[in-house]
């Protein structure tokens, strides 16, 4: 067992913060945290799908496809989406900031499976 934060954050390479759960041979888990009115560096992961749960606070996340189709949404505590390997995407907090849980699968290899993505679909990073 686990608890968020016992392990201490490290600094995504978006620019959010996480805190490690757990890792197994097919997944891991992290939770992640943006501040208040913050907007994360916009990344393409290579090989690992993401499942985002959120648990706190609010704003918005922006998805564009390998093929070019784009679109954000606006994100809440109980909300879920899917982040594919390859999909561009960058996320926003609102005023109270944005807290969720980050499933990888396979498990997060490290920071050079997150390449710099060219689209600002939520504008310029503030982290």
């Amino acid at each position: 067992m686990k608890r968020a934060g016992q392990d201490g954050d490290t600094l995504a390479p978006d620019g959010s913060r996480v805190w490690p759960l757990t890792t197994g041979l097919a997944a891991s888990l992290v939770e992640v945290r943006l501040p208040p009115d913050a907007i994360s560096r916009p990344v393409r992961h290579r090989t690992v799908e993401e499942t985002w749960y959120f648990l706190a606070g609010g704003g918005k996340v922006w998805r564009r496809s390998p093929s070019g189709d784009a679109a954000a949404v606006e994100v809440h505590a109980a909300d879920c989406l899917l982040i594919p390997a390859g999909w561009e995407f960058q996320f926003a907090a609102g005023a109270e900031g944005l807290s969720f849980l980050c499933f990888t699968s396979p498990p997060w290899p490290g920071p050079e499976e997150a390449v710099a993505a060219t689209g600002r679909g939520l504008g310029e990073p503030t982290l």
